[in-house]
């Protein structure tokens, strides 16, 4: 249970990638829910739920199924993560030596790293013309600047304050994004709101595959949020509350994107028509959606500078990064940011929505061999001293398994793939539709427990992470 002392564990965050101790542990498990429910309402779920109708030409109602199956799908695997937390005590990203090796998984937490980067650099962009949109005197490079210093402070501070701005978030975000939906469904501007486009397969999995592929974007960093909680939390608890919140949260963002657009004319901007089809309520929306992309787009900060922090402390091993070190890393990546976003294309976010799809063909097969080597062959039992040792301790630079596992689910979701660098076979024949996460998950989950238990020096190396697991 967490001590007094961990109760009142001061604002700033004094941790990095180490492991979190008992006496540092706390906070509720409640938290998760509303961590993940209300970072979720922000723009940029708002304006990717859009695309379901706007790009893909779905009906409302095929609209909101498609989102429903895809968010309720990929936030099983994305809580499943989360719950990893309480248990192991450190980031997502530097667990991943237990699975693939302290060398070898460098190239994982650099995609993340990367992928992260590009979420923050894209709110930030967002964050700019939510602020132009409530003021127009303030351009969108100023909008840019204020927002990601805002998300700076925030993810500076750490752990401790993202969730208490949640907390806050969930209740006002919650309640306006209903009467937003109660405004806009009175005030409907548009004839064919319910006929605008129609069933058609491909769009479905596509808009399935979209709010899919949105959850497991969080993957890599789902349980940073969830390691402070004590650990006899129980796995359930976790898992439910991360998996309630996330796919509650999502839905109702994505959801509120598409009726905006449909009760708008045709051809505009997911964001304008946000603010035209809520009215009287517009200005008020946007300013929640700006304060809400702000405070979610802290997360995003938080994860890169973790990764980051993961990839130089894999070589300077001796090194014991601090909250000044997070600090002056997160001002690094927040100034590039800026200078990305401000001098970016007006399709910026376009190009990082293709960004994202690409990224995610090679995290989809990290998702696989992550779950079942937690939960299918150490059963959540590592050696936490051998994670952050140079050679891997235990885990040793390279598990063959793991990796040999890994390439092979990247090529079989070559055939299935549709991204602005390559459409594969099976895709263009089912008019684009993009199911490769879906075979990766499938052929890569087995292929690993099965190549995981035929090595006998991998078993023993498990037995010994279950005798050496505690600190």
């Amino acid at each position: 249970m967490a001590t007094p002392e961990a109760s009142s564990a001061p604002l700033i965050e004094k941790h990095t990638i180490g492991y979190v101790p008992p006496e540092d542990r706390h906070g509720k498990v409640r938290d998760l829910f509303t961590l993940w429910f209300g970072g979720n309402i922000a723009p940029l779920p708002i304006v990717t739920g859009a695309l379901g109708v706007q790009l893909f030409h779905l009906n409302l109602l095929w609209g909101i199924v498609a989102i429903l199956v895809g968010h309720l799908v990929g936030g099983v695997l994305m809580a499943l993560h989360s719950a990893q937390g309480p248990q192991m005590g450190i980031p997502q990203m530097i667990q991943s030596r237990a699975q693939f090796g302290s060398l070898g998984a460098l190239l994982v937490v650099l995609i993340a790293g990367v992928m992260y980067i590009g979420f923050f650099a894209s709110n930030i962009v967002l964050a700019g013309k939510s602020l132009h949109g409530v003021v127009d005197s303030v351009p969108v490079p100023v909008g840019i600047v204020i927002g990601a210093v805002g998300s700076g402070i925030i993810g500076i501070i750490g752990y401790r304050f993202i969730h208490v701005l949640n907390r806050i978030g969930t209740w006002v975000l919650g309640i306006g994004i209903v009467v937003g939906f109660g405004y806009i469904f009175t005030h409907i501007q548009t004839d064919d709101f319910l006929t605008r486009g129609s069933f058609n397969l491909s769009g479905w999995l596509a808009t399935v595959s979209l709010a899919a592929l949105w959850q497991i974007a969080f993957a890599p960093y789902v349980s940073d949020y969830s390691r402070y909680l004590p650990a006899d939390v129980k796995v359930s608890s976790t898992f439910w509350t991360t998996y309630l919140g996330s796919a509650l949260g999502s839905s109702l963002a994505f959801i509120f994107g598409a009726v905006a657009v449909l009760a708008t004319p045709v051809g505009m901007d997911t964001m304008d028509a946000v603010k035209l089809a809520t009215g009287a309520i517009g200005p008020l929306m946007l300013v929640l959606f700006l304060l809400s992309v702000i405070s979610h787009n802290a997360l995003n900060l938080y994860g890169a500078v973790l990764s980051l922090i993961t990839l130089v402390q894999t070589f300077a091993y001796r090194w014991i990064p601090t909250a000044k070190s997070r600090a002056v890393i997160s001002i690094i990546v927040l100034l590039a940011c800026c200078f990305a976003a401000v001098g970016a294309s007006k399709d910026f976010i376009g190009h990082f929505v293709d960004m994202v799809l690409v990224l995610l063909v090679v995290l989809v097969p990290w998702t696989a061999i992550n779950l079942i080597d937690f939960y299918a062959i150490h059963k959540g039992q590592y050696d936490i001293q051998s994670i952050f040792q140079v050679d891997g301790g235990i885990y040793g630079r390279y598990n063959p398994q793991a990796l040999l596992a890994y390439a092979i689910g990247i090529a079989v979701q070559i055939p299935f793939m549709n991204t602005p660098l390559y459409v594969g076979p099976v895709s263009a024949h089912i008019n684009g539709a993009d199911l490769s996460w879906l075979v990766g998950l499938l052929v890569t989950s087995p292929l690993y427990f099965w190549l995981a238990n035929r090595d006998t020096s991998y078993r023993r190396r498990m037995m010994g992470g279950k005798l050496a697991s505690s600190l």
